[in-house]
């Protein structure tokens, strides 16, 4: 199976060095580690069976959360705790998009413009909502930060997933006046662009903005997806990872890399065949600065609001006529599963030999020091 691991492994150390002068400090160590993804070099555990003497390796995964490989179950349970927050009323997701004009402004400043894309859109929509004119409350907001189209192209946005129910200063929840319709679309975009604008021009690099891009029609999308479950599962995989899943890489050889993504408009699987180094640009632009925060809380999701979520809830159910309705409990943390100590061969109960990080060829020595196995 072809992964982006093996890729790095064939091809990394050239494309670091051909782009040194292009990649940030972040990428390069990123794009370093992600080459030694579970292989000996991060060490591991050696499974070997006492009665037939068959013997497994298990090496360490990197953690690094733009691994493809890495990080599965922590969506799993990222997404269980999720729907544990869920409330019983309709949901939208809001989608806030810069012109691309401003795209290679926001690859050059990442951190800068990604956190002011933050504060900019969130700001708008808590103002928009608190008009009583559309709302008259604060909303709840799961914000997630999108940097990739279907083909991996560099297209930063970001996703709010926000329930239809506000809460006023004095703490009664309000509705949206339609059980499809959240807040109009044109006024947030404005009201977007505007404090966008006011944030990066505080930059030092404010000259480098483009002056076309306040003087264009700005889109924020603001559609109904049911009750959210669905959302919360299209969010999810891209929570831990980045851009693509392994599944994704169809062929690769010294010079190409083929990978299929589905088409936005027709919905239709299309593949897509660039070079080796065209395909790493494209990766290497979604690897996120150091610390940068991806998912963020605002309102009465903010983890210090939280505990207003069970009455909210039942607020919601009594107004329904529904009667008061216990809150669902928070799932527990899926547990991580290791290498099955079972024997493949003969199923007889296997020894396990802790391996010491070695950056050598295999086999891998063996030694005592412990290390978190993944």
């Amino acid at each position: 199976m072809i992964t982006l691991t093996t890729l790095l492994q064939q091809h990394g150390a050239t494309y670091r060095e051909q782009r040194r002068t292009q990649l940030s400090p972040q990428q390069s160590r990123c794009l370093a580690t992600l080459a030694l993804c579970r292989t000996e070099a991060l060490g591991g555990q050696v499974f070997t069976c006492p009665d037939c003497h068959t013997v497994r390796y298990s090496y360490h995964s990197c953690r690094n959360r733009h691994c493809p490989t890495c990080q599965q179950e922590a969506g799993t349970i990222w997404l269980a705790n999720q729907q544990s927050l869920l409330l019983p009323v309709p949901y939208f997701l809001v989608t806030f998009t810069i012109p691309a004009s401003l795209r290679a402004v926001a690859a050059a400043h990442q951190h800068a413009v990604y956190t002011a894309m933050f504060r900019s859109s969130a700001a708008a929509l808590q103002a928009l909502a608190a008009d009583p004119r559309h709302l008259g409350g604060q909303l709840g907001m799961l914000g997630v930060l999108h940097t990739w189209t279907w083909d991996l192209r560099y297209h930063p946005h970001i996703h709010y997933l926000i329930p239809g129910v506000g809460v006023t200063p004095e703490q009664r929840v309000v509705f949206p006046p339609a059980p499809d319709f959240l807040l109009p679309g044109r006024p947030l975009a404005l009201l977007f662009r505007v404090k966008l604008r006011a944030s990066l021009q505080q930059q030092p690099w404010a000259n480098a903005l483009p002056a076309a891009a306040w003087q264009q029609d700005w889109v924020v999308d603001c559609r109904p997806v049911g009750t959210g479950n669905a959302a919360l599962k299209y969010l999810a995989p891209y929570i831990f990872r980045v851009a693509l899943s392994n599944n994704r890489i169809l062929q690769a050889d010294d010079h190409q890399v083929t990978f299929r993504y589905t088409h936005r408009a027709t919905k239709e699987q299309r593949r897509s065949t660039v070079s080796v180094t065209t395909f790493l640009d494209r990766f290497a632009a979604h690897i996120l600065p150091a610390g940068f925060v991806k998912v963020r809380y605002y309102g009465f999701f903010r983890p210090a609001a939280r505990q207003m979520l069970p009455r909210l809830r039942a607020q919601i159910q009594l107004m329904r006529g529904m009667g008061l309705l216990d809150p669902p409990a928070v799932t527990d943390p899926v547990q991580q599963h290791h290498h099955p100590h079972g024997c493949p061969s003969c199923d007889a109960p296997m020894r396990v030999t802790v391996l010491s990080a070695h950056t050598a060829c295999a086999p891998p020595h063996t030694g005592t020091r412990s290390m978190p196995c993944a």
